[in-house]
């Protein structure tokens, strides 16, 4: 597996796969596109569904360590002062297909083209790394601008629902009480 992979000059970033010593900056980096004020800088905030958490160290640290699991990082390129990441994504082989999801990109990048690309490298990772047929992952149902998104890169809405896990302050405080997620899948 590529631990890291340049993308063209004009991106001045490469992907790279995280490791322990990178999970503050990931949590920091999920929480800030999903959660609070600072997340409405972005198209993808969940502000108004979900108070708390969206991540906790545990549990990118669970992630990371766990066989056929990583998180894909995009973060600017070796040597540069600041190699904070600016986007991630968590690929997981299961069976023949691969889950996708801690999908975040900085709230202030977010609409430029960078979720595509880490999207894509998720895709190459899934299919050439990996071995996967598919690409699964799971949506908010209620996020229909995010599900939009995510049909236009190939995705398809399957009507399988799973319950929000509703008591477990580890995914959020819900502000609805209408939440659950959708199956999304793409054929690779």
């Amino acid at each position: 597996m590529t631990a890291v992979r340049e993308l063209p000059n004009e991106a001045a970033a490469e992907f790279r796969i995280a490791t322990l010593g990178d999970i503050p900056a990931i949590e920091k980096l999920v929480t800030s596109a999903y959660r609070g004020d600072a997340s409405r800088a972005g198209w993808t905030t969940e502000a108004d569904l979900l108070d708390g958490q969206r991540v906790d160290a545990a549990a990118i640290a669970e992630i990371i360590d766990k066989p056929g699991s990583l998180v894909l990082l995009l973060s600017p390129p070796t040597g540069a002062m600041n190699r904070t990441p600016t986007a991630c994504c968590h690929v997981e082989k299961q069976g023949d297909a691969c889950y996708f999801g801690m999908f975040a990109v900085e709230p202030g990048l977010q609409g430029g083209g960078v979720g595509k690309l880490v999207m894509a490298e998720a895709e190459r990772i899934a299919r050439e790394d990996f071995g996967c047929a598919r690409m699964e992952m799971t949506v908010i149902s209620v996020r229909d601008e995010l599900i939009a998104w995510y049909e236009r890169r190939g995705y398809r809405r399957t009507g399988k629902y799973k319950p929000f896990p509703y008591g477990d302050e580890r995914f959020g405080i819900p502000k609805r009480d209408d939440l659950k997620f959708e199956l999304l899948v793409k054929d690779l």
